[in-house]
């Protein structure tokens, strides 16, 4: 059982210099300790010590969780309850360092390897996880935006890409006691914003690309804020892979470099691992000048696309660097499979469907040029939203990249949640500048899927994009019934071909 102390914590604030209340309003019991932390008033249990988080935590209830007979609280605002509360100038990372010191600090005990990037964390995630899973007897955990492992055997969905700190150093917790070795995380913009990652070093960081995304009031103000936390990953990180074909990448270079922070590049034929596409849309090359990790060779995919071979670098490469087994990666990478990323389904006259999480610019634009080559003599038909009450910047990306990429597009709802989906369809369609594009819209997202199939002819390849793997539908701060994208593929499939 894991426990804290108010001297443990009071030694921990000063510090770290987090300390508001003087040492003498909160020690007249300094052997007082906790067995559970929580920053949720649902979740009150044993001895909890209580962290009044957020911009929207509200006084009553800290009274309800009080009431439950709490005796102790950290929070940035004096609620009123001085006998109760200690005060610090920075609750985000109160949260880390006590909950680093209460969980007895798991993230020193695991090899860690971080990846970060606006499209792509979660498959060069889920092929980093696949290649040590082989490599290392299942002994290895994973923190991504679909699923979480902590003992590399059970999977449960994921609530955030980057769990809170609580949560986060829990988890880490519960993948040591599990004799897991290794850790694959996605780290996400907001985990370096809201310091959900505080006070971890990853043995290495995977960077794959930026671009503009997550920018609105309640998340990123500018692009300049965003990428500032996306750059933290690389200064927590002791070796960094980059992709130098990333938007950008001279700047993350000179990063490296101010820092001495050692890197690999992939990609271009510049690159340390130059990668080259196969006669095969899902086989690739690496071909090193000096193939420092032995990882030269063929490659083959069980997915498509062009970026997908960037993905798969990245994971040879930083599995090599944490000495995964050479006779592991190819075989490993080779059956990984990705939910909600490229599923595909073949119509019964000959057209492709891809079911895939696409949600901004940079992978919509992506899957979009990966269609056009895929199927050259057809057209490339989109279904797609946008989420309501975030990265409201994105609307506009998306009608670029439907611009740019795609000759049908069926406008629909995606977790519009307390706005009218029409009205976020609206500002998507206000984007679309090419002519060409034909625009449909239904808001019923089953209905869209059902129009776009149905759209289809031969030599089409049809783009199912938002959601992925996810079921429900967010609307009105509820989560309404969906079945799932590819639920209602493979419906129409089944309703076709009867």
């Amino acid at each position: 059982m894991y426990t804290i102390t108010i001297e443990e914590i009071h030694q921990l604030l000063s510090q770290h210099n987090l300390l508001v209340t003087p040492q003498k309003d909160f020690m007249s019991h300094p052997n007082e300790a906790f067995d559970t932390l929580s920053y949720n008033s649902q979740e009150i249990e044993g001895q909890t010590l209580f962290f009044c988080k957020g911009a929207n935590f509200k006084k009553e209830w800290l009274v309800d969780v009080l009431n439950t007979g709490v005796t102790t609280y950290i929070s940035e605002i004096s609620y009123g309850f001085p006998e109760q509360e200690i005060l610090v100038t920075d609750i985000r990372e109160t949260m880390a360092i006590i909950a680093q010191a209460f969980y007895q600090n798991p993230q020193d005990k695991l090899i860690k390897i971080g990846i970060t990037g606006t499209k792509g964390k979660t498959s060069v995630a889920y092929l980093i996880h696949h290649i040590l899973r082989d490599a290392f007897d299942s002994k290895v955990a994973l923190f991504s935006s679909e699923e979480t492992t902590t003992d590399g055997k059970t999977y449960r969905s994921s609530v955030l890409t980057t769990p809170e700190a609580l949560v986060l150093y829990k988890q880490m917790a519960e993948a040591v006691e599990a004799g897991v070795t290794h850790l694959v995380m996605e780290v996400s913009s907001q985990a370096y914003k809201t310091k959900r990652a505080f006070g971890i070093t990853f043995e290495v960081g995977v960077f794959i690309n930026i671009s503009p995304d997550h920018i609105s009031p309640i998340e990123h103000p500018t692009f300049e804020d965003y990428f500032a936390c996306k750059q933290q990953l690389l200064l927590n990180s002791q070796q960094v892979v980059l992709n130098d074909q990333s938007d950008h990448f001279d700047v993350l270079e000179a990063l490296c470099l101010t820092h001495d922070i050692p890197t690999v590049t992939y990609g271009s034929s510049n690159a340390d691992y130059p990668v080259i596409d196969g006669p095969d849309r899902r086989e690739f090359h690496l071909e090193a000048t000096e193939d420092f990790l032995q990882i030269n060779g063929d490659y083959h995919l069980a997915m498509f696309g062009h970026f997908n071979h960037g993905n798969a670098a990245a994971a040879l490469i930083a599995t090599a660097l944490v000495e995964a087994p050479k006779e592991a990666l190819k075989n490993s990478v080779s059956q990984c499979t990705i939910p909600g990323r490229m599923n595909f389904f073949e119509l019964p006259n000959g057209a492709y469907a891809f079911v895939d999480f696409a949600h901004n610019y940079l992978s919509l634009s992506a899957l979009g040029t990966f269609a056009q080559d895929l199927r050259p003599d057809g057209k490339v038909i989109l279904v797609t939203g946008s989420a309501g009450g975030k990265a409201l910047s994105r609307r506009k990306d998306m009608g670029q990249a439907i611009s740019e990429s795609y000759d049908i597009v069926v406008l629909t709802e995606d977790d519009p949640d307390f706005e009218s989906p029409a009205a976020i369809a609206d500002e998507i369609q206000a984007a679309i500048t090419n002519p060409e594009v034909e625009v449909f819209r239904e808001m019923s997202r089953a209905k869209a899927i059902t129009l776009a199939l149905s759209l289809a002819t031969a030599q089409d390849v049809v783009i199912i994009a938002g959601k992925g793997t996810e079921a429900g539908m967010k609307i009105e701060g509820k989560n309404a019934d969906y079945l799932g994208d590819g639920y209602y593929t493979k419906k129409w499939l089944e309703n076709t071909k009867a």
